[in-house]
């Protein structure tokens, strides 16, 4: 496979960027490792994905260019495809679901592909691209198990190996394998003593399922907020490259990787979407202190694979970051329902330095006993430190608090 990868990287020079790896010092402050970031987010089209798919196109044989390519994503994927398709100079057609954002169906089809809307979720697309694929006879583009696509992914490892030296570990969202296969292959068949390490969510940890029960297995369901890497089942030949090259899984939970972009966002002015977040998340989240441990100290490479964030669920996701960061806090509390009491409660906020963004009465409610007022409050917080000496402070004054 590394041979592959470097023809690959050869094919995709004149196409794809070879993206920045930048060291973090937030990051490193945090893990306690020396963390450097591979900025794959800055890639065209916003994420990793035009490697494996230029690679793939430009590998194709002048009878099959003639049919065009076809492939279904309603993500990362379509606009990898969409723009290596017209960088080759062959038409290429895109199913979606029908629920795709609008966003990014403009953006494929603005980078040239033919766009067709069908069913309800990813597997209907897939499904009818199936079809169209027999009709036409056009070449299908599989997001992630195929080894052109795999050894197109795995040019990254190459840029890695060329920028620093003294690389101890890489980590790598998972979704369904393209990339960490790729970069496994080229990592461990000429530097085994790198680690390469996986990450998933948590919501959607199919490989890590796979591997562990030693076959591949199909998750029933998904959820979680990172989309790119929300896959139910890997591929076939990701899985056995992930057995042969990877060293290790971990997963993360959706706090963690919403509390990881927003920590770009602030710190390092880095809009990153949630799957190209995961690896990073593994070195800040909380229940894998095990795994930051066996960091620790450590010249460590995360992978940010994609900067595609839908503008629709970014508000939601960094007030979910500032809520897991201690950074934001919403609670009721009941007081008596007569003058004096609300700026009271106000008082002891103001005392805490808590900066209050809103109030909200209820005087009547199933909770709420006659002659008492509940009150929301939504404020701002520095940590969470600071919100436990709010609550104790309150409870102390007699106002019980209700976490919402």
């Amino acid at each position: 496979m590394y041979n592959k990868i470097v023809e690959a990287q050869t094919r995709i020079q004149a196409v794809a960027h070879k993206t920045p790896l930048v060291y973090s010092n937030i990051f490193s402050e945090i893990s306690g490792c020396n963390v450097f970031l591979k900025y794959e987010h800055l890639q065209k089209t916003g994420s990793f994905k035009i490697r494996g798919s230029y690679n793939k196109i430009s590998a194709l044989s002048d009878e099959e260019r003639k049919h065009g390519v076809i492939a279904s994503s309603a993500g990362n994927h379509a606009q990898g495809v969409a723009l290596a398709a017209t960088k080759s100079g062959i038409p290429s057609t895109i199913v979606m679901p029908e629920g795709a954002p609008l966003a990014k169906i403009a953006a494929t089809k603005g980078y040239g592909a033919e766009i067709v809307l069908h069913g309800q979720a990813f597997d209907d697309a897939y499904q009818k691209a199936r079809e169209l694929q027999q009709q036409t006879g056009a070449t299908f583009i599989h997001a992630f198990d195929d080894e052109e696509i795999i050894a197109g992914q795995g040019t990254i490892a190459l840029e890695l190996l060329e920028d620093l030296q003294d690389i101890e570990a890489i980590l790598v969202p998972i979704g369904g394998g393209g990339l960490i296969a790729g970069i496994g292959a080229a990592i461990k068949e000429t530097h085994p003593d790198i680690q390469v390490i996986g990450v998933e969510a948590a919501g959607a940890a199919s490989m890590y399922a796979s591997i562990h029960d030693k076959e591949r297995r199909a998750l029933q369901a998904v959820n979680t907020i990172a989309d790119g890497i929300a896959v139910k089942e890997p591929g076939e030949k990701t899985y056995q490259m992930v057995r042969e090259y990877v060293d290790e899984l971990v997963t993360v939970s959706d706090e963690d990787i919403a509390r990881t972009m927003l920590i770009l966002l602030e710190r390092a002015k880095q809009m990153v979407e949630a799957s190209g977040a995961a690896a990073l998340a593994a070195l800040v989240s909380t229940p894998n202190e095990q795994f930051r441990n066996e960091m620790k100290g450590k010249n460590v490479i995360a992978i940010l694979s994609g900067g595609n964030v839908d503008v629709n669920l970014i508000s939601r996701i960094i007030q979910q970051g500032l809520m897991e960061a201690g950074r934001y806090f919403r609670f009721l509390t009941s007081v008596p329902d007569r003058p004096g009491n609300l700026q009271k409660v106000i008082a002891i906020l103001a005392t805490l330095k808590a900066n209050i963004i809103s109030v909200e009465h209820f005087r009547v409610g199933t909770r709420v006993s006659l002659g008492r007022t509940e009150i929301e409050f939504v404020v701002e917080t520095t940590n969470q430190q600071h919100i436990e000496e709010l609550i104790n402070s309150l409870e102390k004054e007699g106002y019980p608090l209700i976490k919402v």
